[in-house]
């Protein structure tokens, strides 16, 4: 193995600058009037690097692990210079750095996994050695030092159900295993069995969340984001391809959104340990609808071209037609709603890659 690279660790920490909009938390202690310890694996990705700026922002300390396959320094860019940050570039299979970090931390949050559609068809081993191993690896450690687990799940856990809303005491319905589709689905769902079998047996601080398509500033298209592929379509004046028929109905939520959930629960302590959470919005659209909301609003002149999904990704490729969340038990647990619109959120991706284009 070669040696992790450690960069720009600091002590206590001050307000960051932002890129885009950031979610500006109050200051939370522990019980000893200090600064509380972040760690967060796959911190350099999208959700992490906002997760990250906004517990800065709180006053708290972050340490980032992340392996940059799909997360980028140019996420936490902004970062380095301030003193409470620091990262270290290294797999979370590490056992020893993962040991090392843990032991560092008053909390992790363990975001590191697999993403994108196309990468889960493209590199099925990857997805499941990149899911089940890495959470393993990060529950056994903060186990030997009792540090509580945040693990981001997903609403494709939910696989083929249609018992909608989704609701998290639900049944998980897999589609056939020679289906690759869905190897990224099972190994989420065993994320989350082991997850809660270090609470249930060992009394490890667990808390699971199901997030449901978080979207917003510094999100990118390559792994098959739609939002962000279909703002950069249509800014580019090239075809919005929509995959399937476009019936296909999904939820978006802002990740400003998303981050103040996942502050909340981990800081509402005892209440949430062994639950599972609802993340998402319950404003629906489909995939048509989307790409026309996003042509009218960026005023392109592209066109909108339907592909099959067997072209798109594989030959046998499954989706879900709908996904749509319940989410009373987050809202009963720390009064959470999200805040922003779909138009507020498709407006923050044009910002953002009409920012971006001009910097190039």
């Amino acid at each position: 193995m070669t040696n992790p690279v450690i960069l720009c660790s600091g002590m206590l920490c001050g307000t960051v600058p932002a890129t885009g909009k950031s979610t500006r938390l109050p200051r939370r202690t522990t019980t000893k009037g200090k600064a509380l310890r972040f760690l967060i694996t796959g911190g350099a990705g999208f959700i992490g690097s906002h997760l990250a700026e906004a517990l800065l922002a709180g006053g708290h300390r972050v340490h980032i692990l992340d392996d940059l396959s799909t997360g980028s320094m140019d996420n936490i860019r902004h970062l380095k210079t301030d003193p409470g940050f620091g990262y270290t570039i290294e797999t979370c299979a590490s056992t020893s750095v993962v040991a090392e970090l843990v032991d560092e931390a008053d909390i992790v949050y363990h975001l590191a996994a697999a993403v994108g559609v196309e990468l889960i068809v493209e590199s099925p081993v990857r997805t499941i050695e990149t899911n089940v191993h890495c959470t393993e690896v990060v529950l056994a450690q903060a186990c030997k030092k009792r540090k509580p687990v945040f693990l981001a799940s997903t609403s494709e856990v939910y696989g083929k159900s249609t018992s909608f809303p989704f609701r998290e005491d639900g049944d998980l319905v897999m589609g056939a295993s020679t289906t690759g589709r869905w190897s990224y689905a099972c190994s989420k769902a065993i994320d989350e069995f082991l997850t809660l079998a270090y609470w249930k047996e060992r009394r490890l601080p667990t808390v699971v969340a199901r997030l449901f398509n978080t979207v917003g500033p510094r999100q990118t298209g390559r792994y098959g984001m739609v939002v962000p592929r279909f703002v950069g379509q249509a800014l580019a004046g090239r075809p919005l391809t929509v995959y399937g028929d476009g019936t296909q109905t999904r939820c978006f939520c802002h990740v400003d959104d998303v981050v103040r959930a996942l502050v909340d629960l981990m800081l509402l302590g005892e209440l949430a340990y062994g639950e599972v959470f609802n993340i998402g919005s319950q404003e629906e659209i489909s995939m048509l609808g989307l790409a026309h909301r996003v042509r009218d609003l960026t005023e392109s002149g592209s066109d909108i071209e339907i592909i099959p999904y067997g072209e798109a990704y594989e030959e046998g490729f499954e989706d879900m037609p709908r996904r749509y969340p319940d989410i009373r038990k987050i809202g009963s647990a720390v009064g959470w709603t999200p805040q922003h619109s779909l138009d507020d959120i498709l407006q923050d991706v044009v910002n953002f890659q009409q920012a971006e284009a001009a910097i190039v």
